[in-house]
């Protein structure tokens, strides 16, 4: 059974409507007194809620009430439209209801504001339950029509929505003052009327002191043109650009930029916007990169440097149970195409690599790999591919005709469906169709493997709900998962952690050899490894 819910106020009456998996009603429109109440359906019945879009779900959560399964109407429509050839067009609740009705769609008001109806458009109808049962229901009919791989992935897309609010609402255990205490030994004493701190204050005198007279060592073009009065003709101030010549300012220019970096992106001022309770709660934002990977909105969580990771800490009597995948974009690849033999069992992929085709040569292995994935040609990268295309030719050729589709014009789509971004205007110009098959080649590779996280996510959820387990999962990144367990149920939360990584594995590829191997630690900090 679905169920789909208005949740209404937190503290007021929910309005539901129970429907056949077809999205057809079962009955009318039903009025719950209050959360508790939802609460109680889902203990009875176990449904798939469907949302209109993430915040109905965060104010359950709010609430004290969460959920097994979900329909998320406003990612759904997102991945539909995109593999209509729609890529980008609004697929909210409001431009939903206005395609089934035949009207235009208006842009999505922004994340997390409702937002006023567009001048003279007559907008959706004010009974937004009613809204969501009828797009829901067209999105099941369009999805019966659709590939099993599309299913799976309005499904994982979903159940991504589900992990996203519940890792915000559980935070990720921070330590305040054990981050206070890592920016003073890395920026000296918080100023106290604001300014630059000690280190970072002396490192921009001693920039003025090798060019000789004061500047902004923030200001790229003042940076541009010390330089070039000193002979050094430099067309940006990126850190390879200024290794590359030999001036004094070099050095404390590159050391004040990294300390700068650190001092803006996660420094007393993110830690004052970001931190309370001693927990860091971002904004996950599900699909909010092109190749589904995840983003967030505010408090750069998917980039946290490793100079303040020490901060993330278990709680006493608790452990965080941290878990990367090896290698997961080539063993994609070996999958996608069937090349087996590119990624043979769950020893180092570039090491075997190296061992069989470049001489023991890790590097070199892990250069050709990612060349072929991100098509670099440049470095001796072309000798390295050559080598590939001889002992790999499947792998290769999926890629490349990724590449040649992209630089066409062509659409391309992941495993599971998600399609690419068209070809912008002047795309047939030869540098834009390069740069196109470049971003073809690594996008079905990219977004099968946020497709295989997302899967991942949703196996891992389950397996702890159904154990009881009172661990949680308070982290996640690209092909990375953070959990916070009591330190007794540690172990079993790590071997959750190995069982959902095969379990994704069979979902998206079958009976296939390729291993997708997580290796869990049981770790007090998040920088221990």
């Amino acid at each position: 059974m679905r169920v789909a819910l208005d949740p209404g106020p937190l503290d007021g009456p929910a309005r539901v409507q129970r429907l056949a998996e077809d999205g057809s009603p079962l009955g009318p429109p039903e009025t719950l007194s209050d959360l508790a109440a939802v609460a109680c359906v889902e203990r009875e019945h176990a449904p798939r809620w469907v949302f209109a879009r993430a915040r109905g779900y965060r104010r359950l959560l709010a609430g004290g009430v969460d959920v097994a399964r979900a329909h998320d109407i406003e990612l759904v429509e997102g991945l539909l439209v995109a593999a209509d050839g729609q890529f980008g067009q609004p697929h909210g609740l409001a431009a939903a209801v206005a395609r089934l009705e035949g009207r235009t769609p208006v842009p999505d008001p922004p994340a997390g504001d409702d937002g006023p109806p567009a001048l003279f458009d007559a907008g959706p109808s004010t009974d937004e339950l009613a809204d969501i049962v009828a797009v829901h229901a067209a999105q099941q009919r369009r999805l019966s029509a659709a590939t099993p791989g599309m299913r799976l992935l309005a499904a994982a897309e979903s159940a991504g929505m589900l992990v996203a609010q519940e890792m915000t609402a559980a935070g990720l255990p921070w330590r305040i003052d054990v981050h206070d205490r890592l920016l003073v030994d890395l920026l000296g004493p918080k100023p106290l009327l604001g300014g630059r701190p000690p280190k970072l204050a002396a490192l921009a005198d001693a920039v003025n002191e090798a060019f000789g007279r004061p500047l902004n060592p923030d200001s790229p073009a003042e940076v541009l043109r010390a330089f070039a009065r000193a002979g050094h003709e430099l067309e940006t101030t990126r850190s390879w650009e200024l290794k590359r010549i030999d001036h004094p300012a070099v050095e404390p220019l590159l050391a004040y930029k990294e300390l700068a970096r650190l001092h803006a992106a996660h420094g007393w001022s993110w830690l004052r916007t970001w931190v309370a309770d001693g927990r860091f709660r971002p904004e996950y934002v599900v699909g909010g990169v092109v190749s589904g990977r995840w983003a967030t909105r505010g408090g750069g969580a998917l980039q946290i440097p490793k100079a303040v990771r020490a901060a993330v800490r278990a709680d006493p009597g608790w452990k965080l149970v941290a878990a990367d995948a090896a290698q997961l974009e080539p063993r994609m690849l070996a999958a996608l195409s069937g090349d087996h033999s590119l990624a043979p069992g769950d020893e180092d992929l570039y090491t075997a690599l190296a061992a069989r085709e470049f001489a023991g040569d890790r590097a070199k292995a892990k250069l050709a790999l990612l060349s072929a994935m991100y098509g670099q040609t440049s470095g001796g990268a072309g000798v390295l591919l050559a080598t590939l295309r001889k002992r790999f030719p499947a792998a290769m050729a999926y890629v490349e005709d990724a590449a040649r589709a992209g630089e066409e014009g062509r659409l391309v789509r992941s495993h599971l469906g998600r399609t690419c971004p068209p070809a912008r205007p002047g795309h047939e110009q030869p540098a834009a169709a390069r740069a196109r098959g470049r971003f073809t080649r690594n996008f079905v590779v990219q977004a099968t493997a946020a497709e295989w996280a997302l899967v991942l996510l949703a196996e891992l959820r389950m397996l702890l709900r159904s154990a009881g387990s009172r661990a949680v999962l308070v982290f996640f990144q690209h092909d990375e998962v953070l959990l916070h367990a009591p330190a007794e149920e540690a172990e079993a939360a790590a071997e959750a952690v190995r069982t959902a990584a095969v379990t994704a594995g069979r979902r998206l590829f079958g009976d296939t050899p390729v291993r997708f191997p997580m290796q869990p630690r049981i770790v007090e900090g998040y920088d221990e490894r």
